[in-house]
């Protein structure tokens, strides 16, 4: 086995084709002697590596294409026939060089987790606060955990309140809060102020290190892949033998069965098959999707089932601002522009989403003094001598109506809730959840196309978000509240059934992807952990890239199929004619280059774009798609100003609600309406060549009608209430239907528009 070592395929190769080549320069000057002996070095070298590489599968229990190869380049020597030694050799270097490069598997390395499990701890003692290493935690320790640390062992609060962010473990992103004396897991990471804890466990015996554990022991038990070609080689090795030694005994000429051992050698195998693998690989790459090796890619093709964790991989990951509400007298802008301005210091998530939408929508924050921050209820500070807050408050009877319809809209949507507060009252609420990534129904849909027949959600996140985005998506399944340990258990379930994929970004995914047969990290924004044990690494933040990597994975194993299927029929008929004493050694040797050549041509073919996986888009079409997508995150405020005005006329119909509705009309007219006339004549037009024709777009064209029609309607009723000198009570229940109505069918088109004309943009 130290010969295997010695000779790196690609050194091997170098060696062989200078053998090869330099026998050919001796025999074309005459000296026979000297191209006999170089060849048969070259036949040598090559023979060495062969062996090793025949014993170390033989030891795995089965014997893959190279023993044909170890036969054939015998028989050359044996027979003396040197030039068809030097041609197998070199088939062979190269074949073995293009499978090592298709053929590196990931080494499942949990690196990163062990990297970031806390060797220390801060533990309280007689005489103080005392740093000890993390094995002399005991059961029953009183440690401290400061802001922004690991939380070190498995433990219960002993402080009023711990603000932690749990998405290592649950994948969710919004932080949560813990009372005192509740549980709390090691391994999540302390968000607000310091707090103590309370061991329950050592370090050995907490969760994080359970996870460790998970990861080592799925990575272990993966099984190796077995080669494409090896598979082929099972029947085709027994039958090129048989063949050989009927032409020996029946013709009594060793040079014959040479002869069929060298038509026989499976240069399709060798060539075709990792040439093919080795194109999708590059396929793959050039879209962002790094694949470590070509037996995940073959994987990959034969995928029928895809389990997904949802934060980070089918949602974005991060929250963002769902809705405003404002109190009567106040606008939504209004509410976002003053909770971004006490925001715009605070570190936390949910704040850091509030001022991105503010600045999105191009709001000029006020300047803000006096501001301060108490963990897990919010920050506040002083507006024009005014003091103010966003965050947490006690809704109960005593908030105003339009506050309980917020707080139950949060609930329907599974939505966070930062209030406003200005001079002690409640005047606005921000409505904030992480959505569903906008190109995710595209990509199921596609995967489903690609083959993939089975697909669910496996999260740690709570039941209901995780039930409604399976629901949207029309997923097969959802089992949401997870643990690690529960996610490698389930996706052992599936692998029983069938060739499964798991997608994952965070560190409690690493154990679950290293266990799956393909393993796929959304490594854009995923953990370390994640991507190392990943088989796949999507490098852009686009789950799309997984549906484009199955059809790549998909194509490209179909070609290395057809390339090894045809190259062998034609060295069957080959090993026909050298049995047959129609083809000598060498003559078969070359004839087997033609042979390569071919299948090699077809396995390239691997390389080319599948125009039927994703529309081609025009530059001048990418650009409008990002210009429009920009204008939909500006006229947020003009859908939320819709539904407002409605909600304003069900609590009053006077000054107020006629005034809510003159400024909604006004932002219909002045930004909405401009922006779908733009799009129905300019985008969709740029679009229809790409779809197919105009018809592909004929429906978003009929919500452009709607929407115009609703506009006009509201229009009428503005009209009306200004000749009356106010809102008449026979107009209220048809207004309101028809802002309620523009709400819904605005929602719906935007949604629709993201997913299947915005997410077509790289």
């Amino acid at each position: 086995m130290a010969a295997v070592s010695a000779y790196p395929e690609p050194f091997l190769l170098s060696v062989t084709a200078v053998a090869l080549t330099a026998g050919g320069v001796a025999r074309v000057a005459g000296a026979g002697a000297l191209a006999d002996l170089l060849w048969g070095l070259g036949t040598v070298f090559a023979i060495v590596p062969a062996v090793g590489w025949v014993v170390a599968a033989l030891r795995r229990g089965h014997a893959g294409v190279d023993l044909i190869a170890v036969l054939a380049l015998g028989g050359t020597l044996a027979v003396r026939e040197y030039l068809a030694g030097a041609l197998i050799a070199l088939m062979l270097a190269t074949g073995r060089t293009l499978e090592a490069a298709a053929q590196r598997r990931a080494s499942h390395d949990v690196r990163a987790l062990v990297e970031r499990v806390p060797r220390t701890a801060r533990r309280h003692t007689d005489v103080g606060v005392r740093v000890v290493p993390l094995a002399e935690v005991e059961v029953g320790d009183l440690l401290v955990v400061g802001p922004g640390e690991v939380v070190p062992v498995d433990g219960h609060v002993q402080s009023p309140l711990a603000v932690l962010d749990e998405s290592v473990l649950t994948g969710e992103s919004l932080q949560v809060e813990r009372a005192k004396d509740e549980a709390v897991r090691s391994g999540v990471v302390n968000a607000g102020g310091a707090f103590d804890v309370r061991a329950t466990a050592t370090e050995q015996d907490s969760t994080y290190a359970e996870i460790v554990r998970l990861a080592r022991q799925a990575g272990a038990e993966s099984a190796p892949v077995v080669r494409l070609a090896d598979r082929y080689a099972a029947w085709f090795l027994p039958l090129s033998s048989v063949v050989a030694g009927l032409a020996w005994l029946l013709s009594g000429s060793a040079v014959r069965a040479v002869a069929v051992l060298v038509v026989a050698t499976p240069c399709p195998l060798l060539l075709a098959a990792p040439v093919a693998i080795v194109s999708g690989l590059s396929r793959a790459s050039r879209l962002g999707v790094v694949v470590r090796g070509g037996g995940a890619l073959e994987n990959l093709g034969r995928a029928r089932t895809l389990l997904l964790d949802k934060t980070g991989t089918l949602t974005g990951g991060r929250p963002r601002v769902l809705d405003v509400a404002a109190a009567p007298g106040w606008r939504p802008a209004q509410v976002l522009c003053l909770a971004a301005a006490l925001d715009q210091y605070s570190p936390h998530v949910l704040a850091h989403a509030i001022v991105d939408a503010a600045r999105q929508r191009g709001l000029a924050l006020p300047v803000v003094a006096d501001v301060t921050e108490e963990p897990g209820r919010g920050a506040s500070g002083t507006m024009d001598g005014q003091r103010a807050s966003i965050g947490r408050i006690d809704t109960g009877d005593a908030v105003p109506p339009w506050a309980r319809a917020a707080d139950n809209r949060a609930l329907l949507d599974g939505a966070a809730v930062a209030w406003l507060t200005v001079a002690g009252q409640v005047v606005g609420a921000v409505l904030l959840r992480d959505p569903i990534r906008s190109d995710a129904p595209r990509t199921l849909c596609h995967l489903r196309a690609a083959g993939i027949e089975r697909i669910l959600m496996l999260t740690g996140d709570r039941a209901e978000p995780a039930h409604e985005v399976a629901a949207v998506l029309g997923l097969d399944g959802v089992r949401a509240e997870l643990s690690p340990a529960d996610k490698v258990a389930a996706v052992r379930a599936e692998r029983e059934r069938a060739v499964t994929v798991m997608v994952g970004d965070g560190v409690n995914d690493a154990p679950a992807l290293a266990v799956a047969d393909i393993g796929v990290a959304m490594g854009a924004h995923g953990s370390t952990a994640s991507s190392e044990a990943a088989d796949i690494i999507l490098t852009t933040d686009r789950v799309d890239r997984l549906a484009d990597a199955v059809a790549i994975a998909g194509r490209a194993r179909r070609i290395a199929v057809q390339s090894a299927l045809g190259g062998m029929l034609m060295s069957l008929a080959a090993m026909a004619a050298a049995a047959g004493g129609l083809l000598p050694p060498a003559a078969g040797a070359l004839l087997q280059e033609g042979i390569d050549v071919v299948v090699i041509l077809n396995a390239l073919r691997a390389l080319r774009v599948d125009r039927a996986m994703r529309p081609a888009l025009t530059p001048a079409a990418e650009v409008l798609i990002r210009r429009f997508a920009a204008e939909h995150d500006d006229l947020r405020d003009v859908v939320e100003a819709v539904r407002a005005a409605a909600d304003r006329l069900s609590d009053s119909s006077g000054h107020q609600a006629l005034a809510a509705l003159e400024e909604t009309h006004q932002l219909l007219t002045d930004r909405l309406l401009p922006h779908e006339y733009a799009e129905e004549h300019q985008l969709y037009p740029a679009l229809a060549p790409t779809l197919g024709g105009p018809e592909a777009t004929a429906t978003m064209s009929r919500a452009h009608t709607e929407i115009e029609r609703l506009s006009r309607r509201v229009a009428t009723h503005l009209r009306l209430a200004h000749a009356r000198g106010g809102l008449d009570a026979d107009q209220l229940d048809d207004l309101r239907s028809c802002l309620y109505g523009l709400h819904a069918v605005l929602r719906l088109h935007f949604s629709q528009e993201e997913e299947n004309y915005f997410s077509l943009a790289p």
